[in-house]
């Protein structure tokens, strides 16, 4: 089946993509931009599954009816920072959102916070809309910490700064069938296959 992915970034579609491919489901991932892109969206809800459930929304409006859309929003809560960046990872260094600035603000801002107050967790929240219009929500989260610079030549967004609990390696620097069987992404989409193997 289709899986329309509420995404224009190559990233997040090639991460989907190796995820199902890995699964015993048989789903092809299929960028926005095939279908002329992503809809406008201001991501402005205050919460991952507020704006995972607008990206979802805006897809699904211009897609057939029986389409199935999935969106993912996804962020770092840094436990030294309150939270932050949160809901705005991807725009954590400005509205361009540039992943290398993000990544050089965090690195800069974490400067002096010691090792044992470096913890931190990645959040991500898949909303689907399948063919008959239904709305479901799976989570995602993965614990560890920050180094204090980036580690790694693969992944994307914070994954050269992020290294997860009982892993040694950051993100950035694990094979990727290891990175989706520990990341937040690889969490919320193990949550939805077994959603679809119940009701399939």
């Amino acid at each position: 089946m289709k899986l329309y992915l509420a995404s224009g970034n190559a990233h997040k579609v090639q991460e989907f993509q190796a995820l199902a491919d890995a699964s015993s489901l048989a789903i092809e991932i299929v960028s926005a931009k095939s279908v002329g892109g992503m809809p406008m969206v201001i991501e402005d809800a205050g919460t991952f599954i507020g704006n995972a459930t607008k990206k979802a929304r805006a897809l699904k409006a211009i897609l057939p009816a029986d389409a199935w859309v999935l969106a993912d929003d996804s962020g770092l809560c840094v436990d030294a920072l309150d939270g932050a960046p949160g809901v705005e990872s991807a725009y954590y260094a400005g509205p361009q959102g540039d992943s290398a600035a993000n990544l050089a603000k965090l690195v800069r801002t974490m400067r002096d916070v010691p090792s044992e107050k470096r913890t931190a967790h990645f959040i991500c929240v898949l909303v689907l809309i399948d063919g008959e219009g239904q709305e479901r929500v799976f989570e995602g989260r993965c614990d560890g910490h920050l180094l204090s610079e980036p580690r790694g030549g693969t992944g994307f967004g914070y994954d050269p700064l992020f290294v997860p609990d009982g892993q040694e390696k950051s993100l950035a620097e694990i094979d990727e069938a290891l990175k989706n069987q520990l990341s937040h992404r690889g969490r919320a989409w193990k949550c939805y296959t077994r959603w679809r193997s119940v009701c399939s």
